[in-house]
């Protein structure tokens, strides 16, 4: 077994696209996505046997003044971790992870898995699953499915003056004045936008923008991108003060009918917290949990870190981001995001 950072892109894609249980995030391009717009080093391991690549952990490394020095795989999105063929070769991976994050000082590894613990000598957190819809083969058949309150409340959003379209990085200025306001307003730093341009550049096949607008005023929007059969929705706002006329409800409406008119079989919501708003929310159109494993290596001396948001050691940092104007909250906000995965 060969572990090494130097296999060909296309060799890396290649292997990446023929496992089902791949996640996006798995591809070499989002490391591209990730170096430019954040500038975080990277790395593309893979495992080799006999030449050919039976296994593949794409790593980014931090490093921070507030919480120092670790490696993550994958920030900034729902999925990551590693990849294997068999065992022997995911056991190699993640040494030579922990090898890779020693290396650069990093005081731990994290790495995002789905279902069960892949390593159980690591340390696991359970906080988060990922809500995911399985989708009729039609729009008119998903829409007998829906709960008659989701239905009523589409068509009260249709009768509102609320107007959804969908498009490429010409709506990109829309989402991000509906994204920005509301991530001041859950007191959390917003992403630069150029992350989201990178996005949309790099995968212009795969990824669309959504945007709900009342009267010419985007009020909710969204990014989606797919892979093979699966659609995932890692960002969507929508305007609070808007509210009563449903306008994320027509949003999801709105991706839910590309995943179908795409011909994909399964829509997934994003991560939530069980049993909090967003999954309440997202349960409500009939999706169903699936568990997310996040597991940790730590040097010695460490422990498992929380940087989540709803850490109580950041109540006063969020309630003084409410604060700031949304101006103020979108110009700091990027650099201090970058090293929060």
């Amino acid at each position: 077994m060969v572990v090494s950072d130097c296999a060909s892109r296309e060799d890396c894609d290649e292997y990446v696209a023929s496992r089902p249980d791949a996640s996006a995030y798995h591809a070499p391009v989002w490391l591209d996505i990730i170096h430019r717009a954040f500038g975080h080093e990277t790395c593309y391991l893979t495992a080799e046997s006999e030449g050919a690549i039976c296994g593949v952990a794409p790593l980014v490394f931090f490093s921070s003044r507030v919480f120092g020095r670790f490696t993550v795989s994958m920030p900034f999105v729902n999925y990551g971790g590693v990849l294997a063929d068999h065992d022997v070769a995911a056991r190699a991976l993640l040494a030579r992870a922990i090898e890779e994050t020693r290396r650069t000082g990093g005081r731990h590894l994290e790495l995002r898995h789905c279902d069960d613990q892949m390593f159980r000598d690591l340390a696991p957190r359970r906080h988060k699953v990922a809500m995911e819809l399985a989708l009729a083969p039609t729009a008119d058949e998903q829409w007998k499915v829906l709960d008659r309150k989701l239905r009523n409340q589409v068509r009260k959003a249709e009768k509102s003056d609320l107007v959804a379209e969908q498009g490429g990085a010409e709506l990109l200025p829309a989402f991000y004045e509906v994204f920005a306001r509301n991530m001041r307003d859950l007191g959390t730093p917003v992403y630069g936008v150029r992350f989201f341009r990178e996005v949309l550049s790099a995968l212009p096949d795969c990824s669309r923008v959504l945007c709900v607008r009342h009267k010419g005023q985007p009020v909710a929007a969204s990014i989606v991108h797919w892979r093979g059969p699966r659609v995932e929705v890692p960002w969507a706002s929508a305007l609070r003060e808007f509210n009563p006329l449903c306008p994320n409800v027509l949003l999801y409406w709105s991706m839910i009918q590309l995943a179908i008119g795409r011909g994909c079989a399964t829509f997934d919501f994003g991560r939530s917290t069980p049993d909090e708003g967003t999954y309440q929310f997202k349960k409500q159109w009939g999706a169903v949990p699936r568990q997310l494993v996040w597991e940790y290596w730590t040097a010695p001396g460490q422990s498992m870190p929380d940087m989540s948001p709803a850490n109580p050691r950041f109540d006063l940092a969020v309630r003084v981001w409410q604060r700031l104007p949304v101006p103020v909250a979108t110009a700091l906000g990027p650099h201090i995001v970058r090293n929060i995965p």
